[in-house]
């Protein structure tokens, strides 16, 4: 079958065809009924391991996730529900964290929606990971300089956050963007800025790190992390090494974090234009998803945790890359 076509169109079965008349704004939001096939798949993978996609509103997950047409902003407010009774999905990601602090309100809305084994993954404010000296969006714009603030991650993202999720926060995400390149003649004063500033972190959830600039990697990086403690999170990312290349050592890591972002080199607007309605798998891409698989096995052997997030813009639809990583995870390739 051609990578442009559903490599499984079978993957759910219902009574009847999904709804396909767009759903009211205000309706709530309803699960496709997975096949039984996809229910044992998900019974049969270590229980240390969970997978989950960067976010849950996107329409064009129907057929796949949800029953019905929804309007992107309905799947925002009220999709979460449908999304955590795919038997896949044991997380997700709280991307939109990274442009403001999430009300403590709306993330008690989020936990209350999944059960008590689900993980949240919540990216931190980028305040946090965006030095002075580097490009600032709009959405930074008018934002005091907070760069690695341990005072502001504690009060504004972390403790919010554990009130209202409890165990359900399972990683707190801090995303660097692109640095400067006069940041690394300094690599040495930033490792130690950013050591007081993970041991300044509250306990509880895992604080993992994740780069867009290889210069960062090296055994002191990761000596500094494993000390602090926190883990490197492996991105699939043009800018960054294959995630089996950052330096993380599966088995001896805290946990093993990996977010599966883009592939076949392009950009997240390439990706978009190229892969939207986000329906099907456009590019597989075996390679990566071995890298990662092998990963999760070293990892899972040694009775670690292991979390995947996975982007529709790594293959062209986040839940079908899952349910293609769920099976070479059970086959080993």
């Amino acid at each position: 079958m051609s990578p442009g076509t559903d490599a499984h169109p079978d993957l759910f079965s219902e009574p009847a065809p999904p709804d396909r008349r767009p759903a009211r704004a205000g309706a709530r939001v309803d699960p496709i009924a997975p096949a039984a096939d996809l229910t044992d798949l998900a019974a049969r993978l270590p229980p240390n391991l969970r997978f989950g996609t960067s976010s849950w509103s996107f329409p064009g997950w129907r057929g796949l996730v949800y029953g019905a047409d929804y309007p992107e902003a309905t799947l925002a407010r009220a999709g979460l529900d449908a999304y955590a009774r795919h038997p896949l999905f044991r997380s997700v990601g709280v991307d939109r964290g990274y442009y403001a602090p999430v009300d403590e309100a709306v993330l008690a809305r989020y936990a209350g929606a999944v059960d008590d084994d689900f993980r949240f993954l919540l990216k931190a404010h980028a305040a946090l990971t965006t030095p002075r000296t580097a490009f600032r969006p709009a959405y930074l714009q008018g934002v005091p300089d907070l760069f690695l603030d341990a005072r502001h991650a504690t009060h504004a993202v972390i403790e919010p956050a554990r009130r209202a999720m409890g165990e359900r926060l399972g990683v707190v995400l801090f995303q660097f963007p692109p640095m400067p390149p006069q940041v690394w003649p300094h690599r040495v004063r930033l490792l130690g800025r950013l050591h007081d500033f993970l041991t300044a972190l509250p306990p509880g959830p895992v604080y993992a790190l994740e780069w867009r600039d290889a210069e960062i990697l090296g055994g002191d990086y990761h000596a500094m992390l494993a000390d602090a403690p926190a883990v490197h999170a492996p991105c699939s990312h043009p800018r960054m090494p294959p995630v089996d290349e950052q330096g993380v050592d599966p088995a001896a890591s805290r946990a093993l974090v990996i977010r599966w972002l883009l592939g076949h080199g392009r950009g997240y607007d390439e990706a978009r234009e190229a892969y939207a309605p986000f329906d099907r798998l456009v590019e597989p891409d075996v390679e990566t998803r071995q890298r990662i698989v092998d990963m999760l096995a070293a990892a899972t052997r040694a009775g670690r945790e292991g979390l995947v997030i996975v982007n529709n813009k790594a293959e062209g639809s986040a839940p079908l890359s899952v349910v293609e990583l769920a099976r070479s995870v059970l086959s080993g390739r």
